[in-house]
Order: C-alpha cells, then structure tokens, then sequence
C-alpha cells in the first residue's frame, strides 16, 4: 500500500515537473519571439526613419537643385540636364514617381502659358490691326477727297505724299493682321501680272529705285492677288533697305511650262549662310509664326511672305546670290494661281455710267480731268464739264507718280482701281481659297 501511494505520488511530481519545464520552456520561447519582435519593430522604426529622412533631403533635393536646373533650361529654351534622386534606393517607390510627375508638370507650363500667351497676343493684335486698318481708310478717304476738290500741282503733290505713306501703313498694318491669322483680302477680278508687281512697288517707300524688266501676258488669279502684292511688296522693300541708295533693284519674269517665276535681284549686303538658312526656314511657311518670339525690333517681311507663300499656294525662296553680290529672291506662281485672258475676258463687265447732265457752256468754269500719257502715266488736261463721256471702270497701271502735274490723276486712278477690285480684311469664307 504505501508503494502503491510512492509510486502515485511519484508520477504525479513528476508530471508537475514536466509541467513546470514545459511552462519555462514556452515562456523562454515566448520571450525570444517577444525579442525578435521587439528588433523587428525597432528595425522598421529605424528603416522608416531614414525613409522619412531621405524623403525630406529628396524633397530639399528637388527644391533646391531640380527644379532650378529644369527652370534654368526653360529659360534659355535648351533641354538642360536635370539631376536624379539624391538618394537611390528610393528609385522606383512611389515617393520617387511623385517626384517625377511634379516635374513633368512643370515641364508643361512653360508650353501651356506659350500656347495662351500667344492666343492673347494674337487677339490683341488682330484687334488693334483692324482698328488701325479702318483709321488707314479713313486717312486715305480724306486725302482722295483733297486731290478731288483740289487742283494745285502744289497741293496735289504734297497730298500724293501723304497718300503714299497711308499706303505704306496700311501695308504694315496689313502684314501685322496677317501675321495675326487674318486674311489679306482678295481681288474680285483676275489681274495682269505686270500690274500686281506695279502695285507691290507703289506700296514701297523706295518705289523710284525698282526698274521692271518684261511684260508677261499672264494672270494672277483673283484669290492670289493681294497675298501676291503684299508677299512682293515686303521682298521689294527688304531688297531697297538693305542695298545702297545709288543701286536699283532689278524685277525680272521667267514664263515656264508649269508657271511663272518673278526674280528680285538687289545690289546689298547679302546674306551670311547662317541668315540664308534661316530665312529658307521662314520662307519655307512650314515653321508656324509665333509673335511672342519676334525678335526685338520685329521683322516681319521675310515671315508674312513665308506665311502667304504657304497659305495661297505660291513659293518664295532668297537662297541664291544675285549677280550684283546682293540677294535674289524668287517668288514662282503656278500655274493653278494664274488665270488665262480669256478667262478674265469672259468675267461681265461692269455697264458704263450715265452721261453727266449737260450745263450751260458759261455756267462752270473748266475741270482737270485724268488723261493718259503716251507712255500709260496718267496726265491731266482740261475739258469743259458739259462735255459729257461715259466713264468705263478699268484697271489702271500700278506705275508711281513721277511729276506733280500727274500725281492727282495718278492717285485717283489708283483709289477707282481699289474700289473697282479690292475688298479689304476678307474673311477666310470670302477668300474661296482653301489651298495651304
């Protein structure tokens, strides 16, 4: 019996002991997993720590160094290269993408604000263009209003001036409001080539000095003809600028099997290659025009001209030397820009106005009236107004006064020709044209 009670009571010491090792067992076991716990947590405190640090030296990083660099090469429109991540491990999180967008809408604003600073240049100056273009008009209107009531070489000399240099700002003012996005206007008859150069060289200040060579027998459609005379007009008036007052710039035609090409050839200064490729570039239309980027003072004959040249579907290219040293300019028109006379024969012409009334012979005293000089110059001579003549609208050569006895007729004809064949600041509905 008491065996029976040892032996009872030695297995039950030592399933306590067994116990009690198991408890010390799973504690020291707990205490380990709690340890290696604990590193780990710390381990990540430590981890996130430098994350949040290299986060921050990230974000000076991109204040201080990247965003500079990018705006530096902005500014001096050059891709400048911008720095990386000042910390590499953080290459690929989403910390780092962050950065990077930040950067790419940066990169953005510069072509955003182009974009709208451009569209508000551009609607200012159409805006201001048109304003000035009705304040040319109603200059011009004036002056022919003084060369009707007047009859004094005198007055009629000064006023042809005034008339001349109306002309010429009109043509700035022109070339601005195409430069814009506006349309040049256009011609409602088809003309003769030689009277297209004629009225490109009226438009110039230094008129005296272009000598025309050749007369073809072609026209210039009526959708071409004031781009034609405005894209003339400025190559004239770079070629008379840029060369010697004593030279003349020579205008020559060739007549091809495709077209007809008008050679501008001046004595000047020339073209360095650099200036050659550049104006090529311009020339060429394909580059847009952007007036925020003028250059200071702006220059805008050798762009309009481009600008024209791509929109009504002629050429114009400066690339050759001319055989005076200076610059040959070349503008080609073919052949779907020009119109066959009997085209412009078959247009209806407009009927003959009326008779004047007749007054009596002593009633009125003696008017000048627009004659025609052998050589196609307007001349005045006097007849007596109640001999009446119906008036035949008819397109008068472009040629520059060169007298003052002439420069009243010469002005007169020019405003009947406008009236007969313009309409000026067309729409691009009204222009019919839709070749680029």
């Amino acid at each position: 019996m008491n065996l029976l009670v040892t032996a009872v009571l030695a297995v039950l010491l030592a399933a306590v002991v067994v116990a009690l090792i198991r408890q010390v067992l799973a504690r020291r076991r707990l205490e380990r997993q709690h340890a290696t716990a604990l590193r780990q947590h710390e381990e990540r405190i430590r981890q996130l720590d430098r994350t949040l640090n290299a986060a921050e030296g990230e974000a000076w990083h991109l204040a201080g160094e990247r965003v500079p660099a990018m705006v530096a090469g902005l500014w001096d429109d050059q891709s400048r290269e911008v720095p990386g991540l000042l910390h590499p491990e953080l290459e690929g999180t989403r910390f780092a993408a962050a950065l990077d967008a930040v950067l790419a809408a940066l990169g953005e604003v510069p072509e955003q604000a182009a974009r709208r600073a451009e569209d508000a240049a551009r609607a200012a100056v159409a805006t201001t263009s048109r304003s000035m273009a009705a304040l040319v008009q109603e200059v011009q209107a004036a002056v022919w209003a003084m060369l009707e009531r007047h009859d004094d070489p005198k007055v009629l000399e000064d006023v042809s001036r005034i008339d001349h240099t109306a002309s010429q700002l009109g043509r700035r003012v022109q070339v601005i409001s195409v430069l814009a996005g506006s349309w040049p206007g256009r011609q409602r008859e088809d003309s003769p080539l030689l009277d297209v150069v004629r009225g490109a060289v009226s438009r110039i200040r230094d008129y005296q000095r272009v000598r025309i060579t050749g007369e073809p027998p072609v026209l210039v459609s009526s959708q071409a003809v004031e781009a034609v005379i405005l894209a003339l007009a400025e190559l004239l008036d770079n070629a008379a600028r840029h060369s010697s007052p004593s030279t003349h710039v020579q205008v020559a035609f060739t007549t091809g099997h495709n077209g007809v090409t008008i050679v501008i050839e001046d004595a000047g200064i020339g073209l360095t290659p650099e200036e050659r490729a550049r104006v090529a570039a311009r020339l060429s239309g394909q580059a847009p025009v952007l007036l925020t980027q003028m250059p200071n003072p702006p220059r805008f004959g050798i762009p309009v001209a481009g600008v024209l040249a791509a929109r009504y579907g002629f050429r114009v290219s400066a690339d050759q030397e001319s055989v005076y040293g200076g610059v040959r300019a070349v503008v080609y028109l073919p052949n779907d820009r020009l119109a066959t006379p009997a085209a412009r024969q078959a247009q209806p012409s407009p009927p003959p106005a009326a008779p004047a009334p007749q007054a009596a012979p002593d009633a009125a005293p003696k008017a000048l009236v627009p004659a025609e000089r052998p050589g196609g110059l307007p001349q005045r001579r006097r007849r007596a107004r109640h001999v009446a003549e119906p008036v035949r609208p008819r397109q008068p050569p472009m040629q520059s006064p060169t007298e003052a006895g002439t420069l009243g007729a010469f002005a007169r004809g020019r405003r009947a020709a406008q009236d007969h064949s313009s309409t000026p600041n067309a729409s691009p509905a009204d222009e019919g044209n839709t070749t680029r």
